[in-house]
């Protein structure tokens, strides 16, 4: 049983705004997806981190991705949504790894990962029989908008939040289970473990806090950059 992260980098990031993909932005002076990557690769029980990227993605070749060059492998078959890209990229590792080996799938655009979460999810999920994922127990009050809010929008409802969690990545999963899981459930689903749910299973909840946030608004860009200063104090 090996241990393999894989990180899709195909999209565009629409939200951010500009005509740069969002995983290349720069962030405390190098691409935000290095950040990401530089954290997987100190963890030593990852053998390898699959990068799948868009077939026309023209940058990647443009930065140097120095001090992990024997672990890292470039697959280049992203897909119009996130599923599909994970799925191609699941697809395009089989040559590597084995249906029981563990698939860590993390967000290129989530540069705050603590090393000590990453290792929290791999203690605790390594001998699940399902999988798992990082996640946040809900401490806000949630609201529902009202659907015909003419003049703006509306709370319509007051959402329990007993029992929610804001899920994050990376998501843990075996390969072949996640592979199945993903071709069943179609190209709209936000992150494997709804794939993984729609199989009647049920992935461990691995408390993680908010520091590995997910930059989304440029906004988040900024937040993110006062993070990375402080992470490894």
């Amino acid at each position: 049983m090996s241990f393999y992260a894989l990180i899709p980098a195909a999209g565009s990031g629409s939200r951010m705004g500009g005509s740069m993909a969002k995983q290349y932005l720069p962030l405390n002076s190098i691409p935000m997806i290095a950040h990401a990557l530089i954290v997987l690769a100190r963890e030593p029980r990852i053998a390898k981190l699959f990068v799948v990227l868009s077939p026309t993605d023209k940058r990647w070749g443009n930065y140097e991705w120095q001090g992990w060059e024997d672990r890292l492998v470039v697959l280049r078959c992203g897909g119009a949504t996130r599923a599909e890209t994970v799925l191609n990229g699941l697809e395009a590792m089989a040559t590597f790894c084995e249906a029981d080996d563990w698939v860590l799938v993390h967000d290129a655009a989530r540069p705050c990962l603590p090393g000590d979460m990453l290792g929290k999810l791999l203690d605790e999920v390594a001998d699940d029989p399902v999988g798992g994922l990082l996640a946040v127990p809900v401490a806000d009050t949630l609201k529902r908008a009202a659907a015909d809010a003419a003049s703006g929008a509306r709370a319509e409802a007051t959402v329990p939040r007993a029992g929610l969690w804001q899920a994050q990545t990376p998501q843990m999963f075996r390969h072949g289970k996640l592979t199945e899981a993903l071709r069943a459930a179609g190209s709209d689903l936000t992150d494997e473990a709804s794939a993984i749910e729609q199989l009647g299973l049920q992935p461990r909840l691995v408390e993680s806090d908010s520091r590995n946030l997910k930059v989304t608004y440029p906004q988040d860009l900024a937040l993110a950059g006062l993070i990375l200063e402080h992470l490894n104090e």
